[in-house]
């Protein structure tokens, strides 16, 4: 079932997890909220067609209009929902062929370089690299070059130590990528990252492929460089690309990701989502998750909670 089944126009918009936010409640309940967002959407001279909770979603708000500019709503909707899981689209909501995800701060909760560079005594001065990096503030290729630099001399099996000790699927991750296996859906993991992080995690969580760096490695020890091409924004989205070309004309694309590195990933996908992002990847965006795990996805996608599969 789509989760715009039955809805009519060329705007449609999911937020997800409403029941379960207290700020609902809160600040005068769904309705209150729904009301205000459609006076604030009147104003731009915006109006909403259809308005509907999904039943087999239990706690998503799906609105439908007949036109209207995208960041508007996005904006609007923000101001009158946020916290919330959110996503606008101007084709109809279905599950896409290809899913595409970056691996830092999104398939996992940490950055592995700084979490690497912490066993080198680094990790201050790497994680405001990377800070700033996403951010924007820095070239990518840059940033991800002087952190590298900085590793050189530690031991191969600090990596692996890392790996058990530090790194962690975000909550939800096993779940998203084995529902969206089950449905059809090939899946990617595309990272700025290294293949000894990138690797594992990709078998751990399920993925079906995986982009990324590779570490120079000279008798045991990290050399403090790279190794064939960098994956960065171009790459990124370049993967994406061919990706969905391999897989036919015009299919459903989705990609997520937090950072500026993400932003020509997510923009060139049918649906980008913004997980948990800096502002530069939020505002690029289609929609945002701010408040669930990776299942909100699930939610974003109309998948009833019945059908999801245990990762």
């Amino acid at each position: 079932m789509s989760a715009t089944a039955g809805f009519s126009g060329d705007v449609l918009v999911l937020i997800a997890r409403l029941i379960a936010d207290p700020a609902v409640l809160e600040r005068g309940g769904l309705e209150a909220r729904l009301d205000a967002a459609s006076a604030a959407l009147e104003a731009q001279g915006l109006r909403i067609a259809a308005a509907a909770m999904l039943d087999f979603c239990g706690d998503t708000l799906q609105i439908a209009l007949p036109d209207g500019d995208p960041a508007v709503l996005r904006r609007v909707l923000d101001e009158h929902f946020s916290p919330a899981d959110l996503l606008v689209s101007t084709r109809e909501i279905e599950v896409p062929r290809l899913f595409v995800s970056d691996m830092d701060s999104t398939a996992i909760e940490q950055e592995c370089i700084d979490e690497l560079a912490d066993f080198a005594g680094l990790k201050e001065q790497v994680s405001a690299i990377t800070e700033r990096a996403m951010e924007g503030e820095l070239d990518f290729v840059s940033a991800l070059t002087e952190r590298v630099k900085l590793l050189a001399g530690l031991g191969e099996d600090t990596v692996a130590t890392c790996l058990a000790e530090r790194i962690r699927p975000t909550a939800g991750a096993r779940t998203l990528i084995a529902t969206l296996k089950a449905r059809g859906c090939h899946t990617v993991l595309v990272t700025g990252g290294f293949h000894h992080f990138a690797d594992p995690v990709a078998e751990q969580i399920g993925f079906d492929h995986v982009v990324a760096n590779r570490l120079g490695v000279a008798g045991g020890k990290l050399t403090g460089a790279l190794v064939g091409g960098i994956t960065d924004s171009a790459v990124k989205r370049q993967v994406l690309l061919e990706e969905a070309e391999r897989l036919g004309d015009n299919v459903a694309t989705l990609a997520i990701g937090d950072g500026a590195n993400d932003v020509p990933m997510l923009q060139a996908a049918s649906w980008g989502i913004a997980y948990r992002a800096k502002p530069k990847a939020r505002d690029a965006a289609d929609g945002w998750i701010d408040r669930g795990d990776l299942t909100a996805v699930l939610h974003l996608l109309g998948i009833p909670r019945e059908d999801w599969v245990a990762g």
